[in-house]
């Protein structure tokens, strides 16, 4: 008899992905299966094994959405398979997400299971809104309800005399649309109109809305924000501290949702920066990194490249996928012999310092042409063999330049861009929906496929407020082939780089190069 599967569940948190846990971290790396709930952030399904299945349980209220009956006996079915199942909740399983439910499916099937807790958006959201639930000089204690309850997915309601007679912060979750009911009920019963009142929407995420006010006025101050579920109410002195401890919320990018077009494999470092500015980060991916069509080039080299005096890199890309196949042949780096290196911008440079190999050779702007120019200034390149390493598509200015020196020059192509048009994380629909506020490109190929699938001056008409920004010359040179000009363009031809030019350009507001 085949060996049963485990489930875990697992707390996903309140929508940071960095809130998640290291355990459940370790869990999703060798998940088989995850089933996920609708408002567990995407980006935490990066962290499952490229061949999980990944299943979303849908949204409750909607036809889409999955059944708890149907959930559980889909987990059962596929630990009996042997899988590694992780089901991802928001928050913490064991409050208020029917995890002690499932976990009793569980129990009752036989399947071995263990619960992974979460941060809760009880503590974690109002944290983010500058609100600690208890402080000596306030409260010493906190008290959490929910707006849901019952047996069955049957709406409760507020016990008003109860909640009024409470000591300390109450927090309130799944009640905004009770809102106005809940604050007129608590002053009829004796509250003070003036009690302080805030409410958080999309807690912890570069979407969070918070509003603060008193039970006289927070529904109306809710509602002209046009708030909607997800959001928690918190009530109590604690929200005096807002305006005092409200950290989250003035980051320099808070409240600006930015676009980031790299390859899928390559966003996390843009993206995570962001992030940590506050933003709000759609991460639509157009391209992705593919092997070339003639793979058959690329060996030709490795068997010859102690012939050559130079290899030229032009991207990160071009590193990397020169040297993945540089491994597959060879053991040892020594083997890649006495060639010199030469790389354009310090992105790339920096990847191959990264494999311990020097880089002889850099212009100081990263364009590709520029480093024919470079060479002027280091030796004569006439009749030394030079192997360009770069994309399949590529500008042929750079090996026209190199020639005209009398180089003889080998134009490799070593990976190709493929345009990437899935939406896995619903971020595109967004942008169709919604807009944003920025658009960053880190190389042509990044704005000739965003192009190709958006229609980038079509998308800036619908929505104007969106400012595009470029990490350099050769990305800004194809933004005018459209016709288009980036608001900014990194100094420093580099991902801080690119994120210190929108820095600048937010706070300062003025167009052009920053």
């Amino acid at each position: 008899m085949a060996k049963s599967g485990t489930v875990y569940l697992v707390g996903a948190g309140p929508g940071d992905a960095g809130l998640l846990t290291l355990r459940g971290a370790e869990l999703l790396r060798r998940a088989d299966v995850v089933v996920y709930d609708v408002l567990v952030n995407p980006e935490l399904l990066r962290l499952a094994p490229a061949g999980a299945e990944l299943i979303s349980r849908g949204s409750r209220g909607s036809g889409e959405a999955m059944s708890q009956e149907a959930l559980n006996a889909l987990m059962v079915a596929k630990a009996h398979a042997g899988k590694c199942v992780v089901r991802l909740k928001g928050g913490d399983p064991y409050i208020f997400g029917r995890g002690g439910e499932e976990a009793e499916a569980l129990a009752d099937a036989k399947v071995p299971f263990e619960v992974v807790p979460g941060v809760s958006s009880i503590v974690a959201a109002p944290n983010y809104a500058g609100i600690p639930l208890t402080h000596r000089e306030h409260c010493s204690s906190f008290t959490v309800l929910t707006g849901h309850e019952g047996v069955g997915g049957e709406e409760g309601h507020f016990d008003l005399d109860q909640i009024a007679r409470i000591p300390g912060t109450k927090v309130i979750l799944m009640g905004l649309r009770k809102l106005p009911e809940l604050t007129e009920g608590l002053i009829a019963r004796g509250l003070a109109p003036e009690t302080p009142v805030a409410v958080v929407h999309w807690g912890t995420t570069g979407r969070q809305q918070s509003v603060a006010g008193t039970l006289a006025n927070i529904a109306g101050l809710a509602a002209g924000k046009g708030f909607s579920p997800p959001a928690l109410t918190v009530i109590g002195d604690v929200v005096k501290l807002r305006e005092k401890l409200n950290w989250f919320e003035r980051r320099p990018l808070f409240g600006r949702r930015v676009v980031v077009t790299r390859s899928r494999v390559q966003a996390a470092e843009l993206t995570g920066r962001l992030t940590e500015l506050g933003a709000e980060v759609l991460e639509i991916p157009c391209i992705k990194i593919g092997p070339p069509t003639q793979l058959a080039h690329v060996a030709d080299v490795l068997l010859a490249l102690n012939s050559y005096d130079w290899l030229v890199f032009t991207s990160p890309n071009g590193v990397t996928a020169f040297f993945d196949l540089f491994f597959k042949a060879f053991k040892d780096t020594r083997d890649i012999g006495g060639v010199r290196i030469a790389a354009v911008g310090p992105g790339t440079a920096a990847r191959l310092r990264d494999l311990h190999l020097q880089v002889d050779l850099m212009p100081e702007e990263a364009i590709g042409a520029k480093i024919a120019k470079a060479f002027d200034a280091y030796e004569t390149i006439e009749n030394l063999k030079i192997c360009l390493l770069r994309a399949e598509v590529a500008n042929p200015d750079l090996p026209k330049a190199l020639e005209a020196r009398g180089a003889i020059v080998d134009d490799i192509a070593c990976y190709k861009t493929i345009a990437e048009t899935e939406d896995h994380t619903g971020d595109a629909a967004r942008l169709l929906e919604s807009g944003a506020d920025w658009i960053t490109f880190t190389s042509a190929s990044t704005v000739e496929h965003f192009h190709a699938r958006f229609d980038l001056p079509a998308l800036l008409k619908r929505f104007p407020q969106a400012k595009l920004a470029s990490i350099g010359p050769e990305t800004s040179k194809a933004l005018a082939e459209l016709a288009l000009q980036p608001s900014v363009e990194a100094r420093q031809h580099t991902i801080e780089g690119l994120v210190a030019a929108v820095l600048r350009r937010q706070s300062s507001g003025k167009q052009g190069q920053a």
